[in-house]
C-alpha cells in the first residue's frame, strides 16, 4: 500500500483580518449583506465573474454571508474595507476556494467605482501574503475579456497556464478564460 505525500487541506477556522496599506480585508458580517446585493447586481460586475447571476436575486447575499460562516465551508471569503482609510465599508470580496493537496482557487470581484485604483492588486497581494490556508499554490481563471483581472494576477506573480473555458451564468453562456497558477512553496 502506497502512503500519500500530499499534504492535507487546511480545514476551515477563523478567518484571520488582513491587513494591507488603504484597507483591511475581513471575514463577512451581516450588515455587509446589502452593498454585496448592491455590487453584485450591477450586471458588470456579475459578467466578470463565473457564478453570479444577474439580475442577482433577493437573499442571495444574505444566503452568501452565512455560508461564508458555516463551519464546514468550502471557501473563506473576505470584505476588503476601506473604511478606516474614509472608503467604503465594503468595496469587493475575495476568495480563497479549498481544493486538494494544499492548494486554493482565488477569485475576487471589486466594486465598479473602485476599479483601476490598484485595490484589487493590494487586495490579492495582501491574501497572498498572509496565505491564511497556507497553500503551497493558487489558481485563479479570469474571463478573457476582462484584462484588468488579468493584470491583476500578473502584478502579484501569478503565471499564465492556459486557455480554457467556463460558463458565466449572467451571461447565460460559455465564455473563454484563461488560467493563471501562483506556486507559494517550491
Amino acid at each position: 500500500m502506497l502512503e500519500s505525500t500530499a499534504k492535507p487541506v487546511a480545514p476551515p477556522s477563523a478567518q484571520p483580518i488582513i491587513a494591507a496599506e488603504r484597507f483591511v480585508l475581513r471575514p463577512l458580517r451581516r450588515s455587509d449583506a446589502g452593498l454585496i446585493a448592491h455590487y453584485a447586481g450591477d450586471p458588470r460586475v456579475a459578467r466578470n465573474t463565473r457564478s453570479i447571476p444577474h439580475p442577482y436575486p433577493p437573499g442571495a447575499a444574505e444566503a452568501l454571508v452565512a455560508r461564508s460562516a458555516a463551519p464546514d465551508r468550502g471557501e473563506d471569503i473576505w470584505a476588503l474595507d476601506g473604511s478606516a482609510s474614509g472608503a467604503g465599508e465594503l468595496l469587493g470580496l475575495v476568495c480563497l476556494k479549498r481544493m486538494d493537496r494544499a492548494q486554493a482557487e482565488i477569485s475576487f470581484w471589486i466594486a465598479p467605482g473602485v476599479w483601476g485604483t490598484g485595490l484589487a492588486t493590494g487586495a490579492i497581494g495582501a491574501l497572498v501574503a498572509a496565505n491564511p490556508q497556507r497553500c503551497d499554490a493558487l489558481f485563479a481563471e479570469v474571463i478573457q475579456d476582462n484584462p484588468g483581472a488579468a493584470r491583476v494576477l500578473t502584478n502579484n506573480g501569478f503565471e499564465y497556464l492556459g486557455d480554457a473555458e467556463t460558463y458565466c451564468v449572467a451571461r447565460g453562456q460559455i465564455v473563454p478564460t484563461w488560467t493563471y497558477a501562483l506556486q507559494l512553496h517550491p
